[in-house]
């Protein structure tokens, strides 16, 4: 799907947005029969509720969404965003609606507009309703995050037959070439030799062989790496997941999908940074050279690791990334990964959980969860539970079984392979479990538009 807003000179019908608590002034300053048609009609200006305006002709003459009360608005993002699906083709403007919100419903239009039609070459996607956008939005800004959002989405909705450690490597690829950036692949074997222990361990039982992506970008300013998490399938290994376990494990590589959107982000629109991508694919298999139970890794730091759980495998191809993007010392270090069900028990699948031992970045992230419409949660790298991940005989244990704070200790396992001056960890979900306004059920972006709208404030830009 092509993205565009209508044009500015564009002429437009009129989309009026009105407030509940207004409904009756607003009504009483319109001609009689837009008032008669909307009170026969029982419109109430809930949030959403969209109703279209007949012309005398017959046809379209303009449309009203109810914009609800303080209270509906503040039980969910993008309340406007239906009506860009509902709407007859052809270009409109808002009228009514608060300046404050203009962004957020902006935005909103892009991303309901999201269909994911690969495996429906003959569906009718429906008319499209073009917004002119309102005064003072930045539609450079808002293209890119949905633009990037729609990456995110297409990767993660991908099943794994065709999104496999080889074609996640055709989509770096793709997406370096756009912008110009450069690429490098370590795969298979090479991974051994060339220090990826662990990638290699987790990816080895399978036919599709592992790789490391890497992509770099930007030739001045603060220096940003992202490391995404890229297991593209997950059984759970020997300690295999039990069927109902398995159904969204394609979307085990929402780290990977995620920051490959947010690189769409920062390079499309150019911001002054040096870029740095860092992906670890794999397909976490069963066959007799899987990865065991018990066993013991030395990774790419030099740190062992005690395989407690198999089906823990992403923090073990993390780690090994996470040690190779510390070699050069970054700016900041953000990684971001589907890694825990205990981060979900947590907060849901709305919000993403995110660790840093950085005010700042914290302070930033808030702000930027705001302005990016992308909420976000603060949950703590908890330093007395380290011992909860020593397990004696190696230096760490990737899976303790302690029973409480599974997305903390595994947050503090991933910290032990940084030494970076600022760093922020993401534990996604990557899905919409409902048609949500602006997020269809199935895959969805979280915390890439809260770091792009932080990064002038985190790096300085």
């Amino acid at each position: 799907m092509t993205l565009a807003f209508a044009a500015p000179d564009a002429a437009s019908r009129p989309l009026h947005v009105v407030v509940a608590d207004d409904l009756s002034g607003w009504l009483a300053a319109q001609p009689a029969a837009v008032r008669g048609w909307l009170t026969d009609g029982d419109f109430k200006a809930a949030l959403g509720d969209l109703r279209l305006l007949p012309a005398a002709d017959g046809g379209v003459a303009a449309a009203v969404v109810g914009y609800g009360s303080a209270k509906t608005r503040a039980r969910g993002r993008f309340g406007l965003a239906r009506a860009a699906t509902a709407l007859p083709a052809g270009d409109w403007h808002f009228e009514g609606l608060p300046e404050a919100d203009r962004d957020e419903a902006a935005l909103g239009w892009l991303l309901a507009q999201y269909r994911f039609d690969r495996y429906r070459p003959g569906a009718e996607i429906g008319p499209i309703a073009r917004l002119k956008l309102p005064k003072g939005c930045d539609a450079k800004r808002l293209l890119a995050m949905a633009t990037g959002e729609y990456l995110t989405r297409d990767l993660v909705n991908t099943p794994a037959s065709d999104m496999g450690p080889a074609e996640l490597e055709t989509a770096f690829l793709a997406l370096a070439a756009r912008h110009g950036a450069q690429a490098t692949v370590v795969c298979g074997d090479d991974l051994l030799a060339q220090n990826f222990p662990m990638i290699h361990a987790v990816g080895r039982a399978s036919d599709r062989a592992p790789r490391l992506l890497d992509l770099r970008w930007g030739g001045s300013g603060p220096s940003l790496t992202l490391v995404g998490k890229g297991v593209c399938f997950d059984t759970g290994g020997l300690n295999i997941k039990p069927s109902s376990g398995m159904l969204l494990m394609k979307k085990d590589m929402g780290g990977a999908a995620t920051v490959m959107g947010l690189a769409e982000m920062i390079m499309a629109l150019g911001l002054k940074l040096r870029l740095r991508v860092i992906v670890p694919a794999v397909e976490n298999s069963i066959s007799d050279r899987a990865l065991r139970p018990r066993d013991i890794l030395t990774s790419r730091k030099g740190l062992t690791v005690e395989v407690n759980d198999t089906d823990a495998e992403g923090r073990l191809v993390l780690a090994d990334a996470l040690a190779l993007a510390c070699e050069e010392a970054p700016d900041l270090l953000i990684s971001m990964a589907t890694l825990t069900g205990a981060a979900r028990v947590a907060v849901g699948p709305d919000l993403a959980p995110y660790y840093t031992d950085d005010e700042a970045v914290s302070d930033a992230l808030a702000k930027g969860a705001k302005a990016g419409c992308d909420p976000v949660w603060r949950l703590p790298f908890h330093t007395p539970y380290e011992h909860i991940i020593e397990p004696g005989i190696a230096d760490l244990d990737n899976a303790p079984g302690w029973g409480f704070a599974g997305s903390v200790t595994a947050a503090l396992f991933l910290r032990r392979f940084v030494d970076a001056p600022r760093y922020l960890h993401f534990d996604i979900y990557a899905h919409s479990p409902a048609d949500l306004p602006a997020r269809p059920k199935g895959a969805v972006g979280q915390g890439a538009r809260a770091i792009l709208s932080a990064l002038p404030q985190m790096l300085g830009l």
